[in-house]
């Protein structure tokens, strides 16, 4: 087992891993940029190492830094959270080149899967349904509206390095095919160095349904069932929960087998999601593969008492998988609320700076990951989540009303954020009676929200 971990990131992921290598026995080496100086999470490292100024391309994007940072620590293994350089394939090498652990994939999984268009080949192969689409990158305009007209209207234009919402384009129309394929190649370019995009057709609100993976370097390779994430906002989402409400036990089955199958395919190891979406005809389609640890897994970890990050650990020093997937069962329901520093009310406008007050939530049911504390200063260079409110209960109805209980009592002074938000949606009776789908925050909590309905809850 390894002596000594460094965490390549920072916040609320870089203080949930320091948690686990303590209680494993592993010292902990924490890097951080200069507006991360007051963070909570360096005082619970064992270590701590300052690689850089505030813009993330100079200091936890910055590979030298990082690796400079490992040797300088005499640490054995390396953890990339998510984000920044968690699904970056050359940083993987390069750690491996290092004789430094990457707790992860291999870099040769990572780019696999990484490229959207390749990924979409593996899951043909593995006989999982896929998006009706171009059957590779699409180089111009021409091949472009030639893909639409044979799929049909609306298409959606994707970045095949993308992520997180960038470089995707919905057209309805040839006009807006045109111009949708010029904008996202520009966006793909600039965000991912690669402007390289492909199509697919668009499903109109559908659910969005992932299953996390966890494979050994054995061959061993298991599912722990899926997280439901269709409540989002331009593809970034605010609430998860685990078990989906959406799936019957044989779809449930099948998905998640379908998961494995993909899994395979890409020779995976260490955990990661496969990310399906299901339409109105509970049909589903296959879409992408996260490399890393995912923001949400802390609902898996609720309903199946498995520590996600430890099993990481584990798979990364060698050892083979203790779990098979019989011993794999679910238990209650959990939910997660993204707690983010931004304000609903003006199109989520981020709302960086000075936490005045912080008083989490507790009680039964209740779990909080967050490096916000009274007197934080929240800085304006990074992603707005503060962190991440959970509720697990022994039903879905249940949980909900924890999660209300536990956002009434939040008490977060000084930034707006999403809470108030996070409340409406909970409280909608689309959301409670399950449903919902990835238009829905866009149909009823749109930059200027409309006022409480007669079909909301009070």
């Amino acid at each position: 087992m390894f002596r000594r971990v460094l965490i390549a990131n920072r916040g609320e992921i870089a203080q949930r891993v320091i948690r686990t290598c303590r209680e494993m026995g592993i010292e902990t080496v924490a890097v951080y940029s200069q507006a991360d100086a007051d963070a909570l999470y360096l005082r619970q490292a064992d270590e701590t190492i300052c690689i850089g100024p505030a813009p993330g391309a100079r200091s936890y994007l910055h590979i030298p830094s990082i690796i400079s940072a490992a040797e300088i620590a005499d640490v054995e293994a390396i953890h990339p959270g998510y984000g920044f350089l968690a699904e970056n394939a050359h940083f993987a090498e390069v750690c491996n080149s290092c004789n430094i652990h990457f707790i992860g994939p291999s870099p040769e999984t990572i780019a696999a899967v990484g490229d959207k268009v390749r990924a979409r080949e593996m899951a043909r192969r593995a006989e999982v349904p896929v998006v009706p689409g171009s059957d590779g990158p699409v180089e111009d305009e021409k091949v472009a509206l030639e893909v639409a007209q044979r799929i049909g209207y609306p298409v959606i234009i994707k970045a095949a390095a993308g992520g997180g919402g960038r470089g995707m384009r919905i057209a309805r129309n040839d006009p807006s095919l045109v111009s949708g394929f010029h904008a996202a190649g520009a966006e793909a370019e600039a965000a991912f160095g690669d402007g390289t995009v492909y199509l697919e057709k668009f499903i109109d609100n559908p659910r969005h349904v992932e299953v996390q993976i966890l494979g050994d370097r054995h061959g061993n390779l298991i599912h722990l069932g899926e997280r439901d994430c269709s409540i989002q906002r331009r593809h970034q989402k605010l609430v998860e929960e685990s078990p989906s409400p959406s799936l019957t036990p044989a779809l449930r089955a099948e998905i998640g087998a379908a998961a494995v199958r993909v899994a395979r395919a890409a020779s995976y190891h260490n955990a990661g999601t496969v990310e399906f979406l299901l339409d109105r005809r509970d049909a589903y389609f296959f879409i992408e593969v996260n490399a890393r640890i995912q923001v949400e897994h802390t609902v898996t970890e609720l309903v199946t008492g498995v520590d996600l990050i430890q099993q990481q650990i584990l798979v990364a020093a060698g050892e083979r998988l203790a779990l098979r997937q019989q011993d794999v069962v679910s238990r209650g329901h959990a939910i997660e609320c993204r707690i983010n520093a931004e304000d609903p009310e003006r199109d989520f406008q981020p709302s960086p700076g000075l936490i005045e007050m912080f008083v989490p939530p507790g009680g039964p049911g209740v779990r909080v990951d967050s490096h916000g504390y009274s007197g934080y200063r929240i800085p304006p260079n990074y992603d707005s989540m503060i962190g991440k409110l959970l509720a697990h209960r022994s039903t879905r109805e249940h949980a909900i009303r924890t999660m209300l209980r536990a956002l009434d009592e939040f008490v977060l002074v000084g930034p707006k954020t999403t809470i108030p938000l996070l409340r409406r949606v909970l409280n909608h009776p689309d959301f409670r009676h399950s449903e919902h789908d990835t238009g829905f925050v866009e149909r009823y909590f749109g930059m200027h929200p409309p006022a409480i309905s007669a079909r909301e809850s009070p």
